[in-house]
């Protein structure tokens, strides 16, 4: 497994971690307690050293679990976890204020209950759930942040980034506020190369990228004949004519590169990591076959520049979330 760093926080990564929101059995159908921790437990073994959870994942059963095996690998894992926003609203709509949002009390008792649930004494990356660049400067959220850092419950901070709206805080970047960032960023979704990125690398600031994968869309495996169970998110993410439309893409980029459908998950995340500004990427493992699977790509290589340029033609702006 190769490392990288995350930022200036200084903490050496793993360049593959582990997504936990699949786990906490919320808008993903199919985890299984049991069959989680052993992949959880397989990929620190491969090598793996991040963990991303939330506490809006299944209301603190997927940091529960991440807690627990935390705890059993005492001071080799690095666990990043979020707040959810006060008034649920995902993403952060325009024009809400930031007190509707994040209050310090808020912060802080979100966290308090997120360590009560990992039971440990500090989180190295609390994160925003949800974010505006409107809420620079605004409300008593910087106190409950800076609160926390003091009292050692946290120890860096960090905003998930709204879906599709990578330029939406390139303002808090600038501030100098913000150690990390997490954001959607993939063969499909190449957008955060535009603005996004170059801010992290010019202002040092830690890249986490979530959906890789496209949800399921760039492992190959999602064909015009896939079925989701109903309270599967991805039956919504993938309605109408969206599987034929994705399965089209994915023959595509194959055809481009002459690559093998099996080999397109492995091609996805390594677009992403061949970017200097990503520090580490969070794909969801819930089996021992994905775990091994994805933490192959953590070796440090890259695809080649020829790749990189053909897989640039593949851009596809579109939001399956709305």
């Amino acid at each position: 497994m190769n490392y990288r760093t995350l930022g200036r926080t200084g903490l050496k990564v793993s360049e593959v971690g582990y997504g936990a929101w699949g786990i906490g059995k919320t808008g993903w159908i199919g985890a299984d307690d049991r069959e989680s921790l052993k992949a959880l437990n397989r990929s620190i073994e491969l090598g793996l050293n991040f963990i991303d959870t939330a506490l809006g994942y299944g209301d603190g059963h997927s940091e529960k679990l991440v807690g627990q095996i935390v705890r059993e690998h005492a001071g080799n894992i690095y666990v990043a976890t979020k707040i959810p926003p006060k008034n649920s609203q995902w993403p952060a709509r325009p024009g809400v204020p930031a007190e509707e949002a994040f209050t310090a009390e808020h912060v802080i008792s979100c966290t308090e209950q997120s360590l009560r649930n990992l039971g440990l004494e500090t989180i190295d990356v609390q994160q925003f759930h949800v974010w505006s660049d409107e809420w620079v400067g605004k409300g008593d959220w910087l106190e409950g942040v800076q609160k926390l850092k003091e009292q050692g419950k946290i120890r860096f901070f960090g905003v998930s980034i709204n879906d599709f709206q990578p330029d939406n805080a390139i303002k808090l970047i600038e501030t100098g506020l913000v150690d990390t960032v997490q954001v959607i960023y993939n063969i499909f979704e190449q957008s955060p190369e535009d603005n996004l990125l170059p801010a992290c690398e010019k202002h040092d600031i830690g890249v986490i990228v979530r959906v890789a994968l496209d949800e399921g869309g760039l492992t190959g495996k999602i064909t015009p004949e896939t079925v989701f169970d109903k309270d599967d998110f991805r039956s919504n993410y993938f309605k109408n004519d969206r599987k034929q439309e994705v399965f089209n893409r994915v023959q595509h980029i194959v055809a481009d590169l002459n690559i093998s459908v099996n080999d397109m998950a492995e091609t996805a995340l390594r677009y992403v990591l061949s970017h200097p500004a990503v520090s580490t990427v969070i794909p969801g493992m819930r089996s021992i076959t994905n775990v091994e699977r994805n933490m192959k790509v953590g070796d440090g290589l890259g695809l080649s520049q020829d790749q990189l340029a053909k897989l640039k033609a593949h851009r596809w702006v579109r939001n399956f979330y709305n």
